[in-house]
């Protein structure tokens, strides 16, 4: 059903089915990662669905492919990974209302525009939006690029208004090429950000560089860089292998294709963080899964530029299943964003968001955990 609503109306409605899963359920997992110092447990709150088609001030709604959660407004920044098609790439301030019943409603508070180096409108299918951050007072963002179209991934730098700052360095190899001997693999780059507790940042790709190797099929894991940014200078300083893993389902009733890759990370602490990794098989659907992984003791391979032709011995970072949304009970559209929010009674919220691609069959769809324990958080 569409909708025309002002930027301040709501714009979702509950989906149906919206409670496969029982609200209430929680799921705990005993210390996952090394020595933590708490167990995970995470109690579902609730699901928020709206429709593709939804308008807001004549633009259409969707495609959000980041969240973040801003504690001094109680609000959260989403971006769209619209590639200027529908409106130009943008992304939106929202308000998420939520407590012990679940998530009651979305509002769209504000649109911003993001602007190139020259100030404009970025120009139709020249970014691939996927990330954003609170950065101090601006923002920090990620582009996919577009390995087709040669255009190479980056991390910007924004302010509240859209307005371009800076951008960081990109890493030796990550950009395109079109021998598809080294680089990125197209829509599959730049997917996730994360801002460290001590001030590093982390930008990870979905999935393997060319000369990394392969990416994951139905028997085989694959290498994906996570590249480690000082946020003062730009500059990279180190680089980690996450291994995405196997793909989990094959395609049914005469389905091709399917894959499996890194969608997001949050922090919990300075080793600590948790990873989302999406996949999907076609007319199967979706199965989103959520790691926590522990950087220390991880090989930095920044100087290693192939890893298919390196003989070193390299220690990828270690990785722990805590939750899986299928097992229980839940049926996922195409979750990529993630962030820890907090409830209006002050719980923290362990936040999902999906991203519709503008596909009438799809849903924007919010998925609400609270968060009763954590290893590393400090929040």
């Amino acid at each position: 059903m569409k909708s025309l609503l002002s930027a301040t109306a709501l714009i979702a409605v509950l989906a149906a089915g919206a409670h496969a899963a029982d609200i209430g359920k929680t799921i705990a997992v005993d210390c996952p990662i090394n020595d933590c110092d708490a167990p995970v447990s995470l109690t579902f709150a609730g699901e928020f669905a709206m429709d593709t088609g939804t308008m807001v001030d004549g633009v259409e709604f969707g495609g959000i492919s980041g969240i973040d959660y801003d504690a001094a407004t109680g609000r959260y920044i989403a971006i769209s990974d619209d590639r200027s098609q529908k409106a130009p790439a943008r992304f939106y301030e929202l308000d998420i209302k939520s407590g012990a019943d679940g998530i009651q409603d979305v509002s769209v508070v504000r649109t911003v525009t993001l602007k190139d180096k020259d100030g404009s409108p970025f120009a139709e299918k020249t970014v691939d939006p996927e990330q954003i951050r609170l950065f101090g007072d601006n923002l920090i963002w990620s582009s996919e690029g577009d390995g087709k179209a040669m255009i190479a991934p980056f991390v910007r730098v924004t302010s509240a208004d859209g307005d371009f700052v800076g951008e960081f360095a990109l890493p030796e190899g990550f950009a395109p090429s079109e021998d598809h001997a080294t680089g990125i693999r197209n829509n599959n780059a730049f997917e996730s950000i994360a801002l460290m507790p001590a001030g590093d940042v982390l930008v990870a790709n979905e999935a393997a560089l060319y000369q990394d190797g392969p990416a994951s099929t139905l028997t085989t894991a694959s290498p994906a860089r996570i590249v480690r940014y000082d946020a003062e200078s730009g500059e990279p300083t180190a680089q980690y292998i996450y291994m995405i893993d196997p793909i989990p389902h094959a395609p049914v009733d005469g389905g091709e294709w399917n894959d499996n890759g890194l969608s997001d990370m949050m922090p919990l602490d300075d080793t600590n963080l948790l990873v989302s990794e999406r996949s999907f098989a076609q007319n199967r659907g979706f199965t989103i899964r959520i790691f926590m992984i522990d950087l220390d003791g991880a090989t930095d391979v920044s100087a290693i530029a192939s890893l298919a032709d390196s003989d070193e011995t390299i220690v990828p970072v270690a990785k722990t299943l805590i939750l899986d949304l299928g097992a229980i009970g839940l049926k996922p559209d195409n979750i990529e964003a993630m962030t820890i929010g907090r409830s209006e009674d002050g719980t923290p919220l362990l936040l999902l968001a999906s991203d519709n691609n503008f596909n009438a069959e799809q849903k924007t769809q919010f998925l609400a955990f609270r968060i009763e324990s954590l290893p590393g958080l400090n929040r």
